[in-house]
């Protein structure tokens, strides 16, 4: 996974854009997978209205677009409450997205997610691959593990709520 920021705006001051927060070489990595019954561009479609991942990720509580690419994010673990604002550096439509926090976030984060067609493209093999800096570091991350709350297993529970949500009834209702 590569982790960069394709944009960036300079004046004769420095740079007026907000900077990437997590940087190349830190952070835990994680990766996951499932196969959905319905086609890349229906699944892609769904994810890139981020208002929509509240509604399998429960862990997130809301995510709002503010800006061309920017949104801000608020999530409730365990532990507390995390904000932060991301930017889609990558959206190549019905293929992948790629995401990295900035500047001032609580929880540090990068990532992708690839939308692959298999069967003809009648189905599609949805895999995020993921880096974050957790809070407590990797001690706090060591830790939610071993009480069962880690990422990973997050990550797993969230995708297989995206199949059920996506492949229940048809099709899922995409918000706009």
């Amino acid at each position: 996974m590569k982790t960069r920021l394709v944009e960036r705006n300079t004046t004769r001051g420095g740079t007026n854009e907000p900077h990437a927060s997590l940087k190349s070489g830190e952070g835990m990595k994680m990766e996951q997978s499932v196969t959905i019954n319905r086609s890349p561009d229906e699944i892609y479609s769904f994810w890139r209205q981020l208002e929509n991942l509240s509604r399998f990720m429960n862990h997130i509580e809301s995510v709002t677009q503010t800006g061309d690419n920017v949104s801000h994010w608020v999530v409730k673990t365990k532990q507390g409450k995390y904000e932060w604002d991301a930017r889609i550096i990558e959206d190549k439509p019905g293929e992948m997205l790629s995401w990295q926090s900035l500047e001032g976030a609580d929880i540090d984060n990068a990532g992708s997610v690839w939308f692959e067609p298999v069967n003809d493209g009648q189905s599609t093999l949805v895999k995020v691959s993921m880096k974050y800096s957790p809070p407590g570091g990797k001690i706090g991350a060591l830790l939610a593990k071993f009480f069962g709350d880690s990422a990973e297993k997050q990550m797993a529970e969230d995708l297989l709520r995206l199949k059920r949500l996506m492949e229940s009834s048809g099709h899922a209702p995409i918000t706009q």
